[in-house]
């Protein structure tokens, strides 16, 4: 099964909604991996906007 990720908060997705936003933008041509495990102790995550622990695609086209 391809793996998805939403297009407004870049979250990999199963199914057809994202968990997040709750939207149905979702695509499976993206670039790049980033996994996030603690939100709030992520220099990383602090820096695009992160506040949910989870996988990530980087780039999305």
């Amino acid at each position: 099964m391809v793996k998805k990720a939403c297009k407004k908060c870049k979250i990999f997705v199963q199914g057809s909604e994202c968990p997040l936003c709750k939207g149905n933008q979702l695509s499976p041509n993206w670039q790049g991996r980033l996994a996030i495990l603690d939100a709030n102790k992520s220099e990383i995550a602090k820096k695009i906007g992160i506040t949910v622990k989870g996988e990530y695609a980087i780039k999305i086209r």
